[in-house]
């Protein structure tokens, strides 16, 4: 497999893609790197239009597998410069996690494919076996039909639901909730939403803010259970009572689980595949 590596949402440690790409490169996978990767055109970041041209130009090469990125901020500025009709043409596996949600959900809703949550270059900077077998699961094997688990999830409100798997970070999913074009979901859909957040930076009443616009927006019709992935070392009891009012507030199964996010564990969700949540039972099942 070929992976290319863009930066939409930050400028590239030339010392951070150097481990990433030599770890990724001992697995097997050949590298390519996005021209723009390393440009500070704005200072904080390339130019709107050198990132766009970067993911295009993988869009259009046809011997790369996988777009793979990472987070950081303002991968919401190329929503209007990339190429949708591109990448219907030239489908890929393409995954993030962190600010790379806006892009992610943005490419599921205006082209129908599935995009991959969770896990960036910087992953492979220290490769742990349980982010590995998730990678090779999903991309490799693609055989994965039920959720691994490699922490304890705990319920908080039980029930089963059945759905899209839909979701990111919670700030970057309550912003595109908003008026933008770039994301419609279907009316007609239920969703099971994973959410994550970390409190080195978003305090819990922050969260709870970004859930509230989540809940005052039309979408939470649509939302039948709700993931929500590491927080802390020692989550606060605050931010587990806000997710369990979400449930009884909605009726939906509430997990929180650290096997994705800002954590050590990195787990994968397919962004548009059905899937079904039994909270009670500590499974989720992709459909």
């Amino acid at each position: 497999m070929k992976i290319g590596i863009v930066c939409p949402s930050h400028i590239a440690s030339r010392e951070r893609h150097h481990q990433s790409i030599s770890v990724l490169e001992s697995l097997g996978y050949e590298v390519k790197l996005g021209d723009n990767v390393y440009k500070d055109t704005y200072g904080y970041l390339a130019s709107e239009h050198e990132r766009a041209d970067d993911f295009d130009n993988m869009i259009l090469d046809d011997s790369v597998d996988m777009i793979l990125f990472g987070g950081g901020e303002g991968g919401n500025e190329l929503l209007p410069y990339l190429n949708y009709k591109n990448m219907i043409k030239h489908p890929k596996l393409i995954c993030s996690f962190s600010d790379g949600t806006t892009i992610l959900n943005s490419i599921y809703a205006m082209t129908g494919l599935t995009t991959y949550y969770g896990q960036g270059p910087g992953m492979f900077n220290d490769l742990r076996y349980y982010d590995y077998t998730q990678f090779r699961s999903h991309f490799i094997d693609k055989n994965i039909s039920e959720f691994t688990h490699n922490s304890e999830w705990k319920t908080l409100y039980s029930g089963k639901a059945a759905g899209k798997l839909i979701g990111g970070y919670t700030r970057n999913f309550a912003m595109i909730l908003g008026n933008s074009k770039y994301f419609k979901y279907d009316k007609y859909a239920k969703y099971i939403l994973f959410l994550e957040d970390h409190k080195d930076f978003s305090g819990v009443a922050e969260v709870s803010s970004y859930i509230s616009h989540i809940e005052q927006s039309d979408f939470i019709d649509n939302v039948t259970g709700l993931i929500f992935g590491h927080y802390s070392e020692n989550v606060p009891i605050d931010l587990l009572n806000r997710l369990t009012r979400f449930g009884e507030k909605y009726n939906v199964p509430v997990i929180y689980t650290d096997d994705f996010g800002h954590g050590v564990n990195h787990a994968i969700f397919p962004i548009g595949v059905n899937a079904e949540l039994d909270s009670a039972n500590h499974k989720l099942r992709f459909i």
